[in-house]
């Protein structure tokens, strides 16, 4: 099963140049306006719309209190969260948060971090050591 998620970017170069560039990320159709990415094997495509990019704007979550409520990102091994925090970090990426450990002692410990991906929204990622533990409920 494959995630789809289709959103607003002010500029597709710009785009094409983090995801495909920076991230890595394979791109598939290219059609005027837009850009297809498989982003970290799933479906994601960058549409030029300026007005329609949400950026910072509203609420912030986190202890930090720095990732828009609005953001998506990818859940990883901890070896792939490693290796792409180690490239954001080479490129001069702009991060919202510097990657972390979250949740620590819990069934639920992660490295998260969140960066801006030049068009104006913020990308999330995790790492755990079993992607699947990002499910998980303390049991009490």
């Amino acid at each position: 099963t494959l995630f789809h998620f289709s959103f607003a970017v002010d500029d597709i170069d710009r785009a094409r140049k983090f995801y495909g560039e920076l991230l890595g990320c394979a791109e598939g159709r290219k059609l005027p306006g837009r850009a297809d990415f498989n982003f970290f094997g799933h479906h994601i495509v960058a549409h030029v719309a300026p007005t329609e990019v949400v950026g910072g704007q509203g609420r912030k979550l986190g202890e930090s209190g720095k990732t828009p409520l609005r953001h998506f990102g990818v859940v990883m091994t901890l070896d792939d969260f490693r290796r792409t925090a180690e490239r954001l970090e080479a490129h001069g990426a702009d991060f919202l948060n510097k990657p972390a450990v979250t949740q620590k002692g819990t069934i639920r410990e992660q490295m998260l971090m969140t960066v801006s991906d030049t068009c104006g929204n913020a990308i999330e990622f995790k790492g755990l050591a079993r992607v699947t533990d990002v499910y998980a409920v303390e049991k009490g």
